[in-house]
């Protein structure tokens, strides 16, 4: 089997423009520390952003007591203060996590990540009586000082902080829960990534990162499929226990938290930082779990197609159509998604093409976690995309999903480090759009029904997987959580029945629940790094449909408003970002529009499957 490495030229990233004011050169093969004295140079330079983060911030002190009633001139002057402690809290942690995430067998990295933890908690307390006095201010001073020009580069982020003061504690109460989360869900965090990141396969030519197992999965052949599954399975079975444990601990410990905060639901917490209401979340989960059979039409079709009577879970990405086995090259990759990206917008494609200049990670090295995303890091540095390259088209749409990340947290840096990112529900519009521009061009010109039939099949799997299995993946979360509240420890056979629950009911007869994969809940990050977190990529993938039907619809006239839209990052709201671009969440008709166009994109495949079986 070719090594995906080997598809990838010079695609790993160089870390020191985060340790500003360095010497530093890129060391290793992307991991930017290195060892000996450079390895301690870096750490020195990590220790460095930190103690001036500290200085910083006690020199606050003298503000304490007066902040709910500062004039605005004063208030300005503190906020520009918190500013620069969040700033240099924002590169040391964005360094080391960037530099764990490629090699999280290195006790080093790790032990890096643990110190800039547990110093930026120690800081962050510093500054927590900024928010609490804040939040006591009346309801008179606080509406002056939202108006006041001088006060706009962190207004949007003051009010969300008000918005939060019904479940704020005492500043003792906050400090120790922030104290104890070092030792707490940060640390089983991070034994989660290093435990899975261990997880390796094997198909014959050795161990290899489980990530392999994926490319597997869309293989035409179904022996290969199942093949592929069992294997993972069998890769998975070792840590379940542990797994299932550490999961466990954080339910429980996100229960305390709750408790102790008065949040009416497991996942209010989440709504609030997503700048959604409980009320709306749950529109949208039962809007769209209203309409799985959307999905279940698509996978009646495939199972046509494969000649099967209905299809198993490891044949839900299966291949139909035109079938190609050649892996696309890295540099293919890049110029078929910066050609989609100029397509649009060249500025978009120009803020994209700069990610190239040693600011993504694309290989599959050993140690280096699964998945991808791109950090925004602080608008005092640019952004870094991390991926793992395999070259399947899929991967080519995950570029470009994570450069339209990339592009809107660009964008977004003269916003300021209160407003250079936005809440999760809007925060996947940028990267859903850049994967529907890229699909576009993909499709553009392709006349062939094997060709198109593949083609859309690719994308009506997209949608379902964003779209109706991050919902289902939402239920079995909250059904954990609510199980874990109400009846204890969970044991690993209910998660994994939970799990097979949630997934018959998304699938309904048209796939079969095998009994390995009822474990395959354990090797999903989201739920242990950001509980409640996978209904926004739901929320996103029908915005951004709903905004790129706008885009189809109004042709070049849209392009600036959406770059407008990009360019305000989290300065506003939500609905606010929206109307930019013609949208309004607050109809409640908004998530059946969007559903209506994911029936549209099956009802189109289902034609192609027609013409194709003709």
């Amino acid at each position: 089997m070719t090594s995906p490495v080997d598809l990838i030229e010079d695609a790993v990233w160089n870390l020191s423009p985060l340790l500003a004011d360095t010497d530093l050169v890129h060391l290793g093969s992307g991991s930017g520390s290195g060892s000996g004295d450079e390895g301690a140079s870096v750490g020195a330079s990590v220790v460095a952003l930190l103690d001036e983060a500290e200085r910083r911030a006690s020199a606050l002190d003298t503000w304490r007591g007066r902040v709910a009633s500062l004039p605005a001139a004063d208030l300005t002057s503190l906020m520009h203060e918190v500013g620069c402690v969040v700033d240099l809290l924002g590169r040391a942690g964005s360094f080391v996590f960037l530099e764990h995430s490629t090699d999280t067998i290195d006790e080093a990295k790790g032990a890096m990540v643990a110190l800039v933890s547990e110093r930026s908690t120690s800081i962050g307390n510093l500054l927590r009586f900024v928010d609490l006095e804040w939040s006591i201010a009346t309801d008179e001073h606080a509406a002056a000082m939202l108006a006041d020009p001088a006060l706009a580069f962190c207004a949007r982020s003051l009010e969300v902080t008000r918005a939060a003061k019904l479940y704020l504690l005492s500043e003792a109460e906050e400090r120790v829960l922030a104290d104890k989360q070092v030792t707490g869900s940060a640390a089983w965090t991070r034994l989660y990534d290093e435990v899975l990141s261990a997880v390796t396969v094997d198909f014959g030519d050795g161990p290899v990162s489980y990530e392999y197992v994926f490319p597997q999965l869309i293989s035409p052949d179904g022996a290969v499929r199942m093949a592929a599954a069992a294997t993972f399975t069998e890769a998975l079975a070792p840590g379940l226990r542990t797994r299932a444990y550490i999961y466990n601990t954080l339910m429980a410990d996100k229960a305390t938290d709750d408790r102790l905060r008065s949040y009416p639901t497991w996942v209010s917490s989440r709504n609030l930082s997503n700048q959604a209401s409980d009320a709306s979340v749950e529109a949208l989960v039962a809007a769209v779990s209203n309409r799985f059979e959307i999905a279940r039409r698509w996978y009646r079709a495939k199972a046509q197609l494969l000649g099967q009577d209905r299809l198993y879970d490891y044949d839900r990405m299966a291949p139909v159509g035109l079938v190609v086995d050649e892996q696309i090259p890295w540099a293919t990759a890049k110029a078929d998604v910066l050609d989609a990206f100029d397509s649009f917008s060249p500025l978009l494609a120009e803020h994209a093409n700069g990610f190239f200049a040693g600011r993504i990670h694309a290989p599959m090295v050993p140690g280096k976690r699964g998945g991808a995303y791109c950090s925004p890091n602080v608008p005092s540095t640019p952004a870094h995309v991390f991926v793992n390259y395999t070259g399947t088209r899929n991967d080519v749409l995950t570029l470009a999903h994570e450069l339209g990340h990339g592009v809107h947290f660009e964008m977004a840096r003269s916003q300021g480090v209160f407003h250079h990112v936005t809440p999760l529900t809007v925060a996947e519009t940028a990267s859903v759009f850049g994967e529907e521009v890229t699909f576009g061009r993909m499709l553009d010109g392709v006349t062939d029904p094997a060709a198109r039939l593949s083609l859309l099949a690719d994308h009506v799997e997209g949608h379902i997987a964003t779209v109706f299995r991050q919902i289902a993946m939402f239920q079995f979360e909250t059904r954990a959580h609510t199980a874990r509240r109400t009846t204890g420890e969970l044991s690993v056979e209910s998660l994994n029945s939970l799990w097979a629950d949630v997934q018959s009911e998304l699938f309904g007869d048209t796939v079969e629940v095998t009994e390995g994969y009822r474990t395959w809940w354990s090797y999903v990050p989201h739920f242990i790094h950001t509980p409640g977190y996978v209904y926004a990529y739901a929320f996103g993938q029908l915005l951004a449909l709903s905004v790129y039907q706008r885009y189809l619809d109004a042709g070049p006239s849209f392009v600036p408003k959406y770059e407008e839209m990009l360019s305000l990052g989290g300065s506003v709201s939500p609905e606010e970002l929206a109307r930019r671009v013609d949208c309004d969440l607050t109809d409640p008709a908004f998530w059946d529009a969007g559903l209506d166009l994911v029936e549209r994109a099956v009802a189109e495949a289902e034609t192609a499957a027609k013409a194709y079986l003709a």
